[in-house]
């Protein structure tokens, strides 16, 4: 279990940028996944660096979300620092 709580936020954010892309194009919908899209073949890189920061953020915080979920699948796991 705890092997798919590590993969799960890498997948989810590919997942959400390339979902969100998919029916963006199929039911002509303005948003983020289509917006970073258009801004990477016309190379207006502010909006697209806009698009890759909130996905890179939203990807931090599920990879803290999922560092926490370890602790509550596993409670021998925890982050404290251990002095010798």
């Amino acid at each position: 279990m705890l092997i798919v709580v590590a993969g799960f936020p890498s997948a989810f954010v590919g997942i959400l940028f390339t979902g969100s892309l998919l029916i963006e194009v199929i039911f002509s919908l303005d948003g983020l996944g289509l917006l970073g899209f258009e801004a990477a073949i016309n190379r207006d890189y502010p909006v697209m660096f806009g698009t890759l920061y909130f996905f890179t953020l939203l990807g931090l915080l599920l990879g803290i979300v999922g560092d926490l979920m370890y602790v509550v699948i596993d409670p021998r796991i925890d982050f404290e620092a251990r002095r010798a």
